[in-house]
């Protein structure tokens, strides 16, 4: 973080809100929403201000940049491949049990409703949290994306952009901890934690989130990816079909 704080200082400004609820020890699981590639080092950036560091799992092809592979292992990702899931889940129970904090973008990927709002969570931040048993620290975000509007491939450097943070208190799990771990159970701590970010993005946005989460099956679209791309990827062969 030492390396990418001057970086964040002169891109950004920090508005950070409750950064006290970060645990000072032992590990934690910090669940954030996701809009923009650049959360990663924002959320390194607000943890680390507060006195810990993080660490995170990321997609591995984010690797195959060099210069953006630096910047993803010095604000403590790890690069894991999606299909070895139940090993990167492993490692994130490994990483809390031994006292580190993870981050977790719960909804997997970025959102992809259109107004930015947080979409339907997966399940990997409450099985970890589960687990482990260790507190879940939701944190509502705001502003990265204007920093670095999703899948774009340059960042916007006129002028510091604003980023705010939230961090709420812990979700509550305790009662679904002293339960069997069944889909159900998970689906529920799924949506605890999910309700809880949604609440404080729109706190910072000042206004209500819709009613039903943005879910990319129904609309036809992959959870992962690019989707406008693939629309015009789609417009084009038909120009010249």
């Amino acid at each position: 973080m030492p390396l990418l704080k001057p970086l964040l200082l002169a891109t950004t400004k920090q508005d950070w809100h409750g950064g006290e609820k970060i645990p000072a020890s032992g590990g934690a699981i910090i669940v954030l929403n996701h809009i923009s590639h650049a959360d990663p080092l924002c959320t390194a950036h607000l943890i680390w201000d507060y006195g810990r560091e993080s660490r995170y799992l990321a997609k591995a092809s984010l690797f195959k940049n060099r210069q953006l592979g630096h910047f993803l292992r010095a604000a403590g990702q790890i690069p894991v491949d999606r299909s070895a899931g139940a090993g990167a889940f492993a490692e994130a129970v490994a990483a809390v049990n031994a006292g580190e904090i993870v981050a977790v973008y719960v909804e997997g990927s970025l959102t992809k409703d259109p107004d930015g709002w947080p979409m339907v969570g997966k399940s990997g931040a409450a099985r970890i949290a589960l687990a482990t048993g260790a507190p879940v620290i939701p944190v509502g975000q705001w502003g990265a994306q204007r920093l670095l509007p999703a899948y774009a491939k340059r960042p916007n450097l006129k002028g510091r952009t604003t980023v705010t943070m939230r961090v709420g208190d812990p979700v509550p799990l305790d009662d679904l901890r002293a339960r069997e771990e069944t889909a159900e159970v998970i689906e529920e701590a799924t949506g605890r934690i999910m309700a809880a970010i949604v609440a404080l993005v729109e706190e910072i946005r000042g206004e209500k989130a819709p009613a039903e989460r943005f879910d990319p099956r129904k609309h036809g679209i992959g959870r992962t990816g690019n989707p406008h791309a693939k629309k015009k990827q789609h417009e084009s062969h038909e120009e010249h079909a």
